[in-house]
């Protein structure tokens, strides 16, 4: 088994706190309602630093590139959508609409809001399989196997009389793999390599396209790296590997198959690996604070309803949830109050 740690972190970006104080100044100054000393301190702010200023772009983009300090009444119109909308979900949706008809960036806007690149989003939507937000898939192969997807994911399929081949474009799925009469194998490509299926039941996420996990309940997994690395995986366990290699096998979170029933089950899961699985069924945006992403978690916490994981998540951890826009969700640490408690 050949090992690796050249498993890249997410590319970097702007801090919780400037993207915190960002948020803040495009809510005010959508609004409208900004006095001209407000705006000069925005202007000071800008300029403060190269980081403000990335920022700054980070929360147009997600905004669909809507001018925020244009006085139209598209803009009143759009800064009272976010002003009355509540954090029911439908709620959100009519503002999120408002917004996309105000700023009238189409499919384009709406790629750099989900800050997903286009070529990845356009193989997504022309895949065989796919689910959007917030959506989970259940579907049924021509052999009898079935795959379950994640939200956000995305899968093309390859049936040949010498193999069965499932291509995972984005996102997560489920796979149940059916025996085929023909005893054709059963491959699934990512981006790091290929798995070949031997006789079992087993879960490959691809994640941000830095790497794969790979989690085995049933049978065994054969990882095939890019590189020529190699490894067999048997129920009970997981893997992460990329282009290069794999890692030491880890046991397989077995609570880890509810998401196709919509619940995430944590057991001393860090913040921020709940708030990642949020994101894929949230009509907006989560960030999450640094100091709080080490937080560990327990409990079960609904994935089809984001807003109520939150609420749930902010009953019982030292955080606050706070929503300067719709569509734009902070979660920070929760400040002791006067009295200590």
């Amino acid at each position: 088994m050949n090992t690796t740690t050249s498993l890249d972190p997410p590319a970097s970006r702007p801090s919780h706190q400037a993207l915190k104080q960002a948020a803040d100044w495009f809510a005010l100054l959508l609004s409208g309602e900004a006095t001209a000393a407000e705006r000069r301190r925005w202007e000071d702010w800008l300029s403060a630093s190269e980081e403000h200023g990335q920022a700054w772009a980070y929360i147009e983009n997600l905004s669909q590139r809507l001018a925020p300090i244009k006085t139209s009444q598209e803009s009143r119109l759009a800064a009272s959508a976010y002003r009355q909308s509540s954090s029911k979900l439908g709620r959100r949706r009519q503002a999120l609409l408002v917004i996309a008809g105000v700023a009238g960036t189409g499919v384009l806007g709406w790629a750099s809001w989900r800050h997903t690149p286009l070529p990845g989003m356009t193989a997504a939507w022309l895949a065989d399989y796919r689910t959007g937000t917030g959506e989970i898939r259940a579907v049924r192969l021509a052999d009898g196997t079935h795959v379950w997807l994640n939200a956000e994911s995305a899968f093309n399929q390859d049936y040949q009389p010498s193999q069965r081949l499932l291509h995972l474009v984005r996102g997560e799925i489920l796979i149940d793999t059916a025996q085929d009469p023909r005893q054709r194998p059963f491959y699934v490509d990512t981006a790091h390599g290929r798995l070949r299926a031997l006789g079992t039941r087993f879960d490959v996420r691809q994640a941000d396209g830095a790497q794969t996990r790979l989690a085995v309940y049933e049978g065994a997994v054969e990882v095939h790296t890019r590189a020529g690395a190699t490894a067999i995986v048997r129920a009970g366990s997981q893997v992460r590997y990329d282009a290069d290699g794999v890692s030491a096998a880890a046991p397989a979170d077995l609570a880890r198959e509810a998401w196709t029933r919509g619940v995430l089950i944590a057991q001393n899961v860090p913040l921020a690996d709940v708030v990642d699985e949020l994101r894929r069924h949230y009509q907006g945006y989560l960030n999450l604070a640094p100091e709080t992403a080490g937080l560990r978690v327990f409990g079960s916490y609904p994935v089809n309803d984001p807003d109520q994981a939150l609420a749930m998540l902010e009953s019982v951890m030292p955080i606050r949830v706070r929503r300067p826009l719709p569509w734009w969700v902070s979660i920070e640490a929760r400040k002791p109050s006067a009295t200590g408690r």
